[in-house]
């Protein structure tokens, strides 16, 4: 009797709740740019009427900004800042007295990477990002990735 109610619950709870929407989808790409250098991209295609979040928010925002980690690996070394390509949006809620700093379409978060030995080896961490439309924003959402170099 117990498994039979347990069954019922799960299949309550599944059917009750709504399959959020996935707008943005995520590639990862490196190219090799000298002897030791690699450029690793990060992208963002983002479905219309969607958008994500600038790694820098202003003062007043609310939303959560993209947040990318690179694990530790003892053969690579990052090369200068995370750079972000795309058309930045400055967005301002009037009525609500919020900003944001976000992107449409896609946006292309570009690392370089120096190789400290020549060796196979691969860089990996995750994306922490959050995706909102006019109406409502989802939940933060992190994805883990790994790119051989």
């Amino acid at each position: 009797m117990k498994k039979l109610l347990a069954i019922v619950l799960v299949l309550a709870i599944c059917l009750g709740v709504k399959a959020q929407p996935n707008p943005v989808s995520w590639s990862y790409s490196a190219k090799k740019v000298s002897d030791k250098m690699y450029e690793v991209r990060i992208t963002a295609i983002v479905q219309s009427g969607w958008h994500v979040f600038s790694q820098s928010q202003p003062e007043d925002a609310v939303a959560e900004p993209t947040k990318i980690t690179f694990n530790k690996n003892a053969l690579l070394k990052l090369d200068g800042n995370l750079k972000e390509e795309g058309k930045l949006e400055k967005f301002h809620d009037a009525k609500l007295d919020l900003s944001a700093n976000q992107y449409s379409s896609k946006v292309e978060f570009v690392q370089m990477i120096k190789m400290k030995a020549s060796a196979k080896t691969k860089v990996s961490g995750t994306v922490r990002f959050q995706t909102c439309n006019d109406e409502k924003c989802l939940p933060p959402k992190t994805v883990s990735f790994s790119i051989a170099l």
